[in-house]
């Protein structure tokens, strides 16, 4: 059995490889506005992602989910662990290396309606990043690359001359992808991009996403709530429980046989549109804990319908079994 540690040696295949990544907020008061407290929002944090593969990365609100999402981008700097990008860590970049970086790793948005500019028209929303990374010759350059843009993303290069407002959630959510993906990345983190949207438009934009990985070789993490979107997606998936990696597991292996008790309770509230397909219900007890104060041990046990006195004391690694399975718990099998 391999253990996943924080300081294990890196996998050099890997597109990104995340050990022990930590973003703790600072609660400050008193006269002196000291530090009193930490809300620990990602508490060690590991996983690898392959180049052009999708890792889904799932659990529920709070969870920790996009603030990972937004430390790798660095976009919110991590309070401890390492972020290694096609081989070298990026963890401490700044200035004009963290600017370089951008064109390799690029962010698609939770809300469409807030994530665009107003007052930019979609030439210059997509344009920006082309200006900013000097990757158009002249004006006609960038315009015939933002009309491109827009015909891959499925809309209309006359687009480009509107405002934000004139546009449907599913539409903006293409500006977006088309915003990503105008400076050619290698890996795109995807913040839950389909929850704002409809049903329908759901499923259109999860398409396309899965068209543009084949077209482009584009590398996914796919950050959502939804457990069926991210089984549709995804290559392989992630659980998050208050701030911790609790399984990671190809997307058919941790719906067919889920191995941690958190897992299984978060795939029995999935509903099967099947009526003769019946699945065993998992409560939890209890509320998710303060992130201010988690438990000691595992951060699970307290809602644990197997918890045995153990697991207070001691918190469980990632552990890898032989089928590429990795779970962290002291009493799977």
């Amino acid at each position: 059995m391999v253990i996943l540690q924080h300081a294990s040696v890196l996998n050099m295949t890997q597109l990104l490889s995340v050990r022990g990544l930590k973003k703790y907020y600072d609660i400050r008061g008193g006269v002196f506005a000291r530090v009193q407290e930490q809300v620990h929002a990602v508490d060690g944090v590991s996983f690898d992602i392959a180049a052009g593969e999708t890792l889904g990365l799932v659990g529920e609100s709070g969870c920790g989910k996009s603030t990972t999402g937004r430390c790798i981008m660095r976009l919110i700097t991590p309070s401890g662990g390492e972020v290694h990008f096609d081989g070298r860590d990026i963890t401490g970049l700044q200035g004009a290396e963290l600017r370089a970086l951008r064109r390799e790793m690029q962010i698609i948005f939770q809300d469409p309606f807030a994530s665009l500019n107003p007052r930019h028209t979609v030439r210059g929303l997509i344009g920006e990043a082309l200006i900013i990374h000097r990757l158009s010759k002249n004006r006609q350059d960038l315009t015939d690359q933002v009309a491109a843009l827009l015909e891959t993303v499925g809309l209309q290069p006359d687009h480009m001359h509107r405002f934000a407002h004139e546009f449907s959630g599913g539409q903006r959510q293409r500006i977006g992808i088309a915003r990503a993906l105008a400076v050619r990345p290698k890996l795109v983190v995807c913040d839950e991009p389909v929850s704002a949207l409809d049903v329908s438009v759901q499923a259109q934009v999860i398409n396309l996403l899965e068209d543009l990985q084949a077209k482009f070789g584009l590398t996914y993490l796919f950050i959502a709530h939804d457990l069926s979107v991210v089984e549709h997606i995804s290559d392989r998936v992630a659980v998050m429980y208050l701030g911790r990696v609790v399984e990671i597991a190809s997307a058919r292996a941790l719906y067919d046989n889920p191995r941690h008790p958190y897992t299984e309770a978060l795939l029995s509230a999935v509903p099967i549109p099947d009526p003769k397909v019946k699945r065993r219900r998992v409560a939890l007890r209890g509320d998710v804990p303060n992130p201010i104060n988690p438990p000691t041990g595992c951060h699970f046990h307290t809602r644990c319908p197997i918890a045995e006195p153990g697991c207070a004391k001691e918190a469980p690694l990632l552990r890898q079994g032989g089928d590429g399975h990795w779970v962290a718990c002291h009493l799977a099998v």
